[in-house]
């Protein structure tokens, strides 16, 4: 087990204690400066309070505009690694962080530097970089990075103010998940791998509807005018991003009933970047051909208007890919192991684990449909990438010393 160092600002009351500035072997470690910012304007004060670890942390990226599935995202990537995901034990109740055993899920939209209030008074959206402090994201997942905690800013949702910042320790995993998280080129670079879960417009407007009216009590008049007023930035500053992202989840309107846009049926498209390190793309049958399949009525039960495959290669934003798609929903999850029996590549430690983590899951969001399946794959890639990054990191040292 690696010891630490911890090195903390007195002004910041941090959570942690000291403990030994010895590293392996009794070798001490390097000394960390500490750094304390205080913004004017604003009651936001941000520190560092450095912890120096020998491993490094690994950092996922997640963009998608809100109300986009990014939660459910995350508590199906939580789960694939163990260990349900819960906020900072006493701390702020309003906090964004989610911590497991393994992964810790930064919200960027603490990195907001207007609260709701400021962003009125200066007609911007949370969508406008101008609204967002890259300076001291860039800063926080770098130091996190590097083994480094650091006093992370809140942005309450409920009140729509900046709150008191609260001490993020670097985890195994750290899930950045926001409007941003590719936005900036610096912090882009720090990511080991990216998703972006695109969503369409029209899926995009009844996913609003059925969320806003339904539990928060907003009118249809309010939920367009919100969409309208957010596109303009959305395409200037959150679309562009899929286009750096290693992974995409896209969403449409079924093909499979002409004319429909009521966003029950859906057609999700797994769109997976050619030759990352670490990560090989899913195929369905035979890898680089171009598939067409309707799963047999007989073995997967799937009501009107049936499911649909398709698999092949593609270009997307002038890269290689390859693309598995899924058109449908399934009417019975136990019988998902037909087809993941017919797929390669899904990065599983045994036969049906994605069946059964899809019915671990069942009550989630897109659980009959290919959004719960394609992100549950996505989960399980990157536990493969993870294991693989940390052998990579382990055999080079050894190595080095050989």
């Amino acid at each position: 087990m690696a010891i630490c160092a911890v090195h903390t600002s007195g002004q910041l009351n941090p959570t942690c204690s000291f403990s030994s500035s010895l590293g392996f072997n009794g070798q001490k470690q390097q000394q960390v400066a500490v750094f304390y910012k205080q913004r004017s304007g604003s009651s936001r004060r941000v520190g560092v309070s450095v912890i120096r670890c020998e491993q490094e942390t690994i950092v996922i990226g997640l963009a998608a505009d809100s109300g986009c599935g990014k939660s459910t995202f995350m508590r199906r990537l939580t789960s694939v690694f163990g260990g349900a995901a819960k906020p900072p034990k006493g701390g702020n109740p309003d906090s964004n962080t989610l911590i497991s055993d393994t992964t810790t899920v930064i919200c960027l939209d603490d990195y907001h530097s207007l609260d709701r209030t400021g962003r009125k008074e200066k007609g911007v959206t949370a969508l406008d970089p101008k609204a967002n402090d890259f300076d001291l994201m860039y800063e926080q997942v770098k130091a996190i990075k590097e083994g480094k905690a650091v006093e992370k800013p809140i942005y309450n949702h409920v009140s729509g103010l900046l709150d008191p910042p609260e001490l993020i320790k670097p985890p195994k995993i750290l899930v950045i998940e926001g409007l941003h998280p590719m936005y900036d080129e610096r912090v882009r670079d720090l990511l080991d791998f990216s998703i972006y879960l695109d969503i369409s417009n029209e899926v995009k407007f009844a996913w609003k509807i059925q969320r806003d009216m339904a539990e928060r009590g907003h009118s249809l008049e309010s939920i367009k005018a919100s969409i309208e007023a957010r596109k303009p930035d959305f395409d200037a500053y959150i679309d562009p991003q899929k286009q750096y992202a290693d992974a995409v989840i896209e969403v449409l309107p079924t093909q499979l009933i002409p004319g429909d846009n009521e966003g029950k049926v859906l057609r999700v498209r797994l769109i997976m970047k050619e030759g990352v390190k670490y990560f090989n793309p899913v195929y369905l049958f035979d890898e680089g051909s171009t598939i067409s399949w309707i799963p047999c009525g007989r073995k997967l039960t799937c009501s009107y208007p049936g499911i649909k495959f398709n698999y092949g290669p593609d270009t997307y934003f002038g890269n290689e890919v390859s693309v598995l798609e899924m058109d449908g929903q399934f009417d019975r999850l136990d019988e998902l192991i037909y087809v993941e029996s017919h797929l390669s590549n899904i990065s599983t430690k045994f036969y049906g684990e994605v069946t059964q983590q899809m019915l671990k899951h069942s009550d989630f969001p897109g659980s009959n449909n290919g959004t719960g399946l394609f992100q549950t794959i996505v989960g399980l890639k990157i536990r493969d990438l993870y294991e693989q990054l940390i052998a990579a990191r382990a055999k080079t040292p050894a190595e080095a010393k050989a």
